[in-house]
């Protein structure tokens, strides 16, 4: 099911009994993340918070929060369906036109798809019902002090949209938005995102101003897409569409040369001073742990507009799991496809969220040769953001990647640690606290996979302890009349 809006999302949870509606008065500093915190570490349902004290808007929190509502976001039955639709894109896009009436009829679903995704400009918009532009103040939403040591008051389920000030593309990304006061915000884009790239080219070319529109509350699939690590040239709105089986209407600015998601709940408008850096921080985040203070740019808000009587959509991140776990596997399972281009081998992935997604990624192979599985390594590390990953393991193609004791054993019987590690020195995640230096350090690469003898392994490899499979048919059959219960 394709959602239009946020709304549509809400209402869908609350039929299918994932929505629990709060009307007990609740305050956004601290209380709603520890009520949080306890709800989704249990898998408990997304969270309305009908009665914020101070505010007339209602908070919502964990609607990503299983795999289940994750799936329903984006239009799936499980993850794994969602890497399924994009092999069959990727499919389209990397081969030549079909040829032939049966070829061109199979992929006539997909075709037709491409043609109907991309973003369509509306002049009216739910997201403009409200529109303000004298004196626009932050004071009217009800945004989160998350931790207690948070330096302020964070937007964090934010789709942030900037543009390339030399060819007009559009970037979104979701990137945490401090607010320093009413009318000013802190724009936390690490140096390796779009926006980041964004603001250096603008600052490179002279440009004195970028303009910047923070969306806040879009359809689900539009929200997942400011998180994914797309190739660079895909824009997110257009990936946002093929999620949801058609078009995302956006919607001009009143104030900035930007266009919106005309469907959100809240937009704030306004630009970014290239001269202009402001400590930001610190801030409890997903690494389970506070991000230092240090300088970002500085959001001046010239308008905000949003809908009538808006919901506000947010989430907190801290020591896992927490609702960013399932916004992660998405992201694994999309990612997987992308990988599978460059690196055919590869079986499957795990990007386990104790690692913090990227810190950790185990990845099974089909190993045909000595060495390949540092080839893996140094191929996953050269893809976009995989290059912060700061540990990767490369186990055999039998080995399941999800199921972290089996390859943990792997691990423990597979590797000799002068022959099977790999360490490289390059980029880190500029959250990474373990390095002596900021955003650089050491990575580790670990072959578990079976040596061949070309790769100093001389001796036999031993085979794996297996019952045969007539025992375990005949102990499966008479298994009553054992009278075990387990």
């Amino acid at each position: 099911m394709a959602f239009q809006d946020l709304r549509e999302f809400i209402a869908f949870l609350e039929q299918h009994g994932q929505l629990q509606r709060i009307t007990a008065p609740v305050s956004v500093d601290l209380e709603i993340t520890e009520i949080t915190d306890r709800v989704s570490k249990a898998g408990g349902p997304a969270l309305l918070f009908e009665n914020v004290r101070g505010y007339d808007m209602p908070v919502l929190i964990n609607m990503f929060g299983s795999e289940e509502r994750m799936s329903w976001a984006l239009g799936v039955k499980s993850l794994n369906e969602l890497g399924d639709r994009i092999k069959r894109w990727l499919d389209i896009v990397q081969n030549r036109p079909p040829e032939g009436l049966l070829e061109k009829a199979r992929l006539a679903p997909e075709l037709l798809e491409l043609t109907r995704i991309g973003p369509h400009t509306v002049s009216h918009a739910p997201c403009q019902e409200v529109v303000i532009t004298e004196n626009p103040s932050l004071a009217n939403i009800p945004i989160l002090k998350c931790w207690p040591l948070d330096g302020g008051r964070y937007l964090t389920l934010t789709m942030a949209h900037t543009k390339d000030p030399e060819t007009g593309k559009r970037n979104i990304g979701m990137y945490r938005v401090q607010v320093y006061d009413e009318r000013t915000v802190g724009m936390h884009w690490q140096i390796h995102k779009g926006g980041a790239a964004h603001f250096r080219d603008a600052e490179a070319q002279h440009h004195k101003r970028m303009e910047v529109a923070v969306v806040i509350g879009a359809d689900p699939a539009s929200i997942y897409s400011a998180s994914a690590p797309l190739p660079p040239g895909v824009d997110e709105l257009l990936f946002a569409g093929f999620l949801r089986h058609r078009g995302v209407d956006v919607v001009q600015c009143k104030t900035v040369d930007v266009k919106v998601p005309a469907q959100a709940e809240i937009v704030l408008e306004g630009y970014v001073d290239t001269d202009e850096l402001r400590p930001e921080g610190p801030f409890g985040d997903h690494t389970g742990h506070y991000t230092p203070v240090e300088p970002y740019p500085v959001m001046h808000i010239t308008a905000i507009t949003h809908r009538r009587n808006p919901i506000y959509a947010t989430t907190i991140v801290g020591k896992p799991p927490m609702e960013d776990a399932y916004l992660g596997k998405a992201t694994e399972r999309f990612f997987l496809q992308l990988l599978r281009v460059v690196l055919p081998e590869v079986v499957d992935i795990n990007m386990p969220v104790e690692g913090g997604f990227h810190n950790v990624v185990i990845v099974s192979i089909r190993k045909r040769y000595p060495g390949h599985a540092k080839k893996v390594m140094a191929g996953i590390w050269g893809m976009m953001l995989m290059m912060l990953s700061k540990f990767i393991i490369v186990v055999d193609a039998d080995v399941n990647v999800q199921n972290l004791r089996e390859v943990l054993f792997r691990v423990g019987n597979n590797v000799d640690p002068k022959r099977d590690t790999l360490l490289v020195d390059g980029p880190l995640d500029a959250l990474d606290h373990s390095s002596p230096f900021e955003k650089f350090g050491w990575k580790m690469g670990l072959d578990a996979t079976r040596k061949l003898p070309e790769e100093g392994h001389p001796r036999a490899w031993p085979p794996d302890i297996e019952m045969s499979d007539e025992i375990k048919a005949q102990v499966t059959q008479r298994w009553a009349e054992y009278g075990i219960r387990l």
